[in-house]
C-alpha cells in the first residue's frame, strides 16, 4: 500500500495517521491521499475517500476548521487551490477542485460546495459563497456575503443551485442563479426570493 502512495507523492499511511498530532482529523486514514506539500490548518476534517493531490509544481492550502466530506477530489496539476477556513466541501455527493498550469481556485471562508458538483480553470468562489448541486463550473466568481446560516438571504454570497455548466458566470451579494442545463440561459433572482421571510 504504501509503496502505492509513496510512486504517486502521497503520505504513506502512518504518516496519514500522524496528522492527528497537528490538530487534523482523519477518521479513515486508510482511504485518505494526501500529497506531502498539501498546507493544513488546525481543525481541519478529512473524511473518508478524500484526495488531495499536487504535482507539477502545484499548490494546495486549506485553512482552519474546515470539512471536506467523502467523495471530495481536490488537484493541483501545477495550479492553484486555495480554500479558506470553516468552509464545507463535498456534503451529499463529493465535489472535484482542479486547477491546471496558471489556474488559481480560490475559495473563501465560510464556502459551501455539495452534491457531486466541480470547479475547473480559474474560479473565484467568494465568502459565504455556496455551490448546491452537480454543476461544472469554469471561471465562475461569486460574490462574497454572509454564509447560509446568514439571516439575511439578501446578504448572503452569492449562489448557483442546480445543474449543468456555469462558464464565465458572475453572481452578486445575494442573487442566485437556479439552472437545469447552461447557466448562461438562466435568470438571476434576489435570495428572498427562495427565502421569503414571515
Amino acid at each position: 500500500m504504501d509503496d502505492a502512495r509513496n510512486h504517486l507523492g502521497f503520505l504513506s499511511r502512518d504518516e496519514t495517521i500522524a496528522l492527528a498530532r497537528r490538530g487534523i482529523l482523519v477518521p479513515d486514514p486508510g482511504s485518505v491521499l494526501v500529497s506531502g506539500d498539501v498546507r493544513l490548518a488546525e481543525d481541519i476534517v478529512l473524511w473518508p475517500n478524500v484526495i488531495l493531490q499536487i504535482s507539477a509544481g502545484g499548490s494546495i492550502a486549506i485553512g482552519r476548521g474546515t470539512h471536506l466530506f467523502p467523495g471530495t477530489r481536490i488537484v493541483a496539476l501545477g495550479g492553484s487551490v486555495i480554500i479558506g477556513n470553516e468552509a464545507e466541501v463535498g456534503e451529499e455527493g463529493g465535489f472535484t477542485i482542479k486547477a491546471g498550469a496558471g489556474e488559481t481556485i480560490d475559495i473563501e471562508d465560510g464556502v459551501r460546495l455539495l452534491g457531486g458538483g466541480s470547479l475547473i480553470l480559474s474560479n473565484r468562489i467568494g465568502r459565504g459563497a455556496q455551490i448546491l448541486g452537480p454543476i461544472r463550473c469554469q471561471n465562475c466568481t461569486l460574490a462574497d456575503g454572509g454564509t447560509y446560516r446568514d439571516p439575511e438571504p439578501d446578504e448572503r454570497g452569492g449562489v448557483l443551485k442546480g445543474s449543468g455548466v456555469a462558464r464565465g458566470i458572475e453572481v452578486p451579494q445575494g442573487h442566485v442563479i437556479q439552472a437545469f442545463g447552461p447557466f448562461t440561459d438562466a435568470v438571476m433572482q434576489r435570495q428572498s426570493y427562495f427565502h421569503p421571510k414571515g
